[in-house]
């Protein structure tokens, strides 16, 4: 029986500049019928994500006299202040709703402009019989006009938003931690030391930390998942080949040699998803570890300003927000390294068939 093709030998793509696929892609939708309104919907986006970092830099403010009024029994101003809560939230509450809408409505509208310059491209003056077979932007225009064009309009505004949401946040925050600890001094062994805005660099040093472990542990992840893929495909390639060749009355002897090689195939597939779950388990303990720890470390960090007076209660309770905001910002840089990854690999196959269909 042959063996089917290996498809861990990935086709050779054509390089095309990661700038000039930019470029492609804002041609695409400047050229496009719906350019004004995916320019209103991205305005629009902009505003909500402004005013929701604004609603959460107040909701982390509010802290200070929510947590204040707890520590001192004022239930007239913990009533009050659970009233201010209501009003933060509803509002943090409709902006998240919106903002929703129109991420999405945005997404479908980008993927409509490109779909439909792709399709006239594809078919104007018959180009889809007129095009090279073996080059690989060529192959599967349905895939690429389907799938693909999904795939890119969806990555490309989630992660648009994404970035700019975080570093939003993480501006707004950063300023927020390193005011609470701009002049803080360190008293130790008769010496007195200070260190400006050090509630930001244990931030910065957390999620660093949490950052090259999670890339060690998981460093294997990507070779391991594309490992899994191909034996998926190689297991997938072999039944089809069996119920093709099943056309045919079988012997006993060719039914025990197709059982054999399907058992071998499912084999390989097995010891690949073992070995990924083994890594995906002990990345787990790291990314875990360091979400739990997350609820004490800032207040570890924040305690010597605390139980020196620099702090009282509310104040503490709103610098660890501050601290988990900018946590939260600075991980997603981190953790959005694959997700780019494939974004990109969207962005060239399409803009490779669209080269293609403009030459």
């Amino acid at each position: 029986m042959p063996a089917p093709h290996d498809p861990q030998q990935a086709p050779h793509l054509p390089e095309i500049p990661f700038l000039k696929q930019v470029g492609i892609l804002r041609r695409l939708l400047n050229s496009s019928d719906e350019f004004l309104k995916l320019a209103a919907l991205s305005a629009g986006l902009l505003f909500i994500l402004l005013a929701t970092a604004y609603g959460q830099v107040t909701l982390n403010q509010w802290n200070v006299p929510f947590y204040n009024a707890i520590e001192q029994r004022n239930v007239p101003e913990f009533i009050r202040q659970l009233q201010v809560f209501v009003f933060i939230a509803a509002g943090l509450l409709i902006l998240n709703v919106a903002q929703n809408w129109f991420q999405q409505t945005l997404s479908v509208m980008m993927r409509k402009a490109i779909v439909k310059n792709l399709i006239d491209c594809w078919l104007h003056a018959n180009k889809a019989s007129k095009l090279d077979k073996t080059d690989f932007y060529a192959q599967n225009p349905d895939q690429r006009i389907h799938q693909d064009t999904r795939q890119l309009a969806d990555s490309t505004t989630g992660l648009t938003i994404g970035f700019i949401q975080s570093t939003i946040l993480l501006l707004s925050f950063v300023g927020i931690l390193w005011n609470v600890s701009e002049g803080f001094v360190f008293h130790y062994n008769g010496h007195d030391f200070s260190l400006p805005g050090y509630m930001v660099w244990a931030a910065f040093l957390y999620v660093g930390l949490a950052s090259a472990l999670s890339k060690w542990v998981g460093r294997g992840l990507v070779r391991l998942n594309a490992a899994r893929e191909a034996q998926e495909a190689e297991f997938r390639t072999a039944l089809v080949t069996i119920v093709s060749e099943n056309h045919n009355y079988p012997t006993v002897d060719d039914s025990e040699r197709k059982i054999s090689f399907l058992r071998g195939k499912f084999q390989s597939l097995y010891l690949s998803v073992k070995k990924l779950i083994l890594t995906e388990t002990n990345l787990t303990w790291i990314s875990s570890g360091f979400g739990w720890m997350a609820i004490v470390v800032p207040i570890l960090a924040a305690a010597p300003i605390y139980f020196s007076g620099g702090l009282n209660f509310g104040g503490l309770m709103m610098t660890v927000g501050a601290f988990n905001q900018v946590y939260s910002a600075l991980r997603w840089y981190v953790n959005n390294y694959q997700a780019i990854a494939e974004w990109r690999a969207h962005l060239l196959r399409i803009t490779g068939f669209h080269t293609l269909l403009a030459d």
